[in-house]
C-alpha cells in the first residue's frame, strides 16, 4: 500500500528501487517496452540528457524554481471537483481533477516548465517541440516566451487546420509553427519532422517531447514531471473523503502523459484500478481508429519499443480520431507495459460517444471538456461502477480549442 511517507514524488526519488514493478530499469525498459532506438547522430544528445536529467531535476535550484512556477504561474494545485450530476447518474462519487484550469488550458504545462528549466541548465538556447491538438505547442510557446527562448513547433497540416485557435495562440506567443506535410499530416508526422530538425541542430537545440513517448529518458522524465497530478489527487482525496485512494482513476490515452501523471502514485497499489481510454474513431475495426492496444503489435516508433499500429510489412498504419491529441499510432512504453501486465484496463470510445459525453458534461456540470478528455468521460458508461464507489477522472484539458468541432456536431 502507498502511504503518505512512501510516495514516489518528483522531489524525493532519484532512482528506481528494484521492488517497484512499474518503474523503468536504468536502460529505460518497462518490461520489454522502452529503451532508446535512435540514429547514431542522436546518441550525444540523448546521452547528455540521460546522464544529467535526474541530478538536475532533483537539485535544490531546479526544485525551488519549478515549484514556484507551478504555484504562481500554472495555478497549482488544480481543484479536485466532485461532479454532482455525474455522481447522481452513477450513484457514486465522481471526482474531476481539473487540469483544464492550468494556465494554457491543459496538463501539458506541467511538463514544459520542467523540461525548459532543464534545457536552460544544459545551456540550450533553442527549443523545438511537436504537437497534435496544439496544447503541448501552446504550453511550450508559453514557457519559451517566459524564459526568452527561441521556439519552433512542428504540427501536422491537418491538425493546423482543425486546431486553428491553438495555432493562433502559438504564433501570438512568438513561436514559429512548422507544418508537417507528409503522411497523414498529424502528430506522427510532426514528430518525424522535429526529430529531423534535432539531428540537424544538435548543439544548441533541446527537443521538448510532450508525452511519455520517445527514447529513454523521455518517458520516465515526462512521467515524473506530470506526477504532480496524482500527488495532488492523493492529498485532496484524503482531505475530502478521509482516504488517499479512490476505487479507480480514469484518463484518456494517446501517447499517454496525462494518464501517466494521474496514475503515477497509484501504479504500485493494485487496490486502485487504472482505466486507460483510447480513441476508437469510427469503430475499433472500422479501419479508422486509434485504439492502439486493440489494433497494435510490438514494434519501434520514435525511438522506443512499444505497441503500435502497423501492417503485415511493419509499416505504420495511419491512425484516426476526431481528437487531434489522440490520433497517435503508438502508446508510451509505460502504458504498453500496463496493458501487457493487465495492471490497467484499456477501454475505448468512438467519436460519437466522445461528443455525446462532452455535451453531457457541459450541460450537467457547466464544464466544456477537450475532445481528448471527452473520451475518458464516455468510458464511465462502459465501466462497472458500483454504488458508492469513488472514481477520479483526469479532466486533462478545456474544450475551447474544439469549439468548431463541437458546433459542427451540435444537436
Amino acid at each position: 500500500m502507498w502511504t503518505a511517507n512512501s510516495r514516489f514524488t518528483c522531489n524525493k526519488v532519484k532512482t528506481n528501487p528494484m521492488e517497484l514493478k512499474f518503474q523503468p530499469t536504468k536502460e529505460g525498459y518497462y518490461g520489454q517496452f522502452g529503451g532508446a532506438f535512435i540514429p547514431e547522430l542522436l546518441h550525444p544528445n540523448v546521452k547528455e540528457l540521460e546522464d544529467n536529467y535526474l541530478d538536475i531535476i532533483y537539485s535544490e535550484a531546479f526544485q525551488k524554481e519549478y515549484k514556484y512556477l507551478l504555484d504562481v504561474y500554472v495555478g497549482r494545485p488544480t481543484p479536485l471537483y466532485l461532479a454532482k450530476g455525474l455522481s447522481k447518474k452513477f450513484k457514486a462519487s465522481i471526482y474531476l481533477k481539473r487540469e483544464d484550469l492550468c494556465h494554457t488550458g491543459a496538463h501539458k504545462v506541467n511538463n514544459t516548465i520542467g523540461q525548459i528549466l532543464l534545457a536552460k541548465h544544459l545551456g540550450k538556447k533553442r527549443i523545438i517541440a511537436e504537437t497534435g491538438a496544439g496544447q503541448h505547442g501552446v504550453a511550450t510557446a508559453t514557457v519559451c516566451a517566459l524564459m526568452d527562448l527561441e521556439c519552433i513547433v512542428f504540427m501536422g497540416a491537418k491538425d493546423i487546420k482543425r486546431q486553428a485557435p491553438n495555432v493562433a495562440r502559438m504564433k501570438m506567443l512568438g513561436a514559429t509553427v512548422m507544418s508537417a506535410q507528409s503522411g497523414s499530416k498529424t502528430l506522427k508526422d510532426a514528430t518525424n519532422e522535429a526529430i529531423r530538425d534535432w539531428i540537424g541542430n544538435p548543439e544548441e537545440t533541446y527537443y521538448l517531447i510532450g508525452s511519455v513517448v520517445g527514447p529513454h529518458p523521455y518517458p520516465d522524465m515526462v512521467a515524473r514531471l506530470q506526477a504532480v497530478i496524482s500527488e495532488e489527487i492523493k492529498a485532496q482525496l484524503l482531505e475530502q473523503t478521509g482516504s488517499e485512494n479512490p476505487d479507480a482513476v480514469v484518463a484518456c490515452v494517446g501517447g499517454g502523459s496525462n494518464a501517466a501523471g494521474a496514475f503515477y502514485h497509484y501504479l504500485e497499489d493494485e487496490s486502485v484500478d487504472l482505466i486507460a481510454v483510447e480513441a476508437a474513431g469510427k469503430g475499433v475495426n472500422s479501419g479508422e481508429s486509434a485504439a492502439t492496444s486493440q489494433l497494435g503489435e510490438v514494434g519501434v516508433i520514435h525511438g522506443s519499443k512499444t505497441i503500435l499500429m502497423q501492417d503485415e510489412y511493419g509499416q505504420i498504419v495511419e491512425p484516426y480520431s476526431i481528437s487531434a491529441g489522440l490520433d497517435y499510432p503508438g502508446v508510451g512504453p509505460l502504458h504498453a507495459y500496463l496493458f501487457e501486465s493487465k495492471r490497467a484496463l484499456f477501454l475505448n470510445a468512438t467519436d460519437q460517444e466522445a461528443l455525446d459525453a462532452a455535451y453531457e458534461l457541459s450541460r450537467t456540470e457547466g464544464i466544456i471538456p477537450a475532445l481528448e478528455t471527452a473520451h475518458a468521460l464516455a468510458a464511465l458508461d462502459k465501466m462497472e461502477i458500483k454504488e458508492g464507489q469513488v472514481i477520479v477522472l483526469n479532466l486533462s484539458g478545456r474544450g475551447d480549442k474544439d469549439l468548431e468541432t463541437y458546433i459542427e456536431h451540435l444537436k
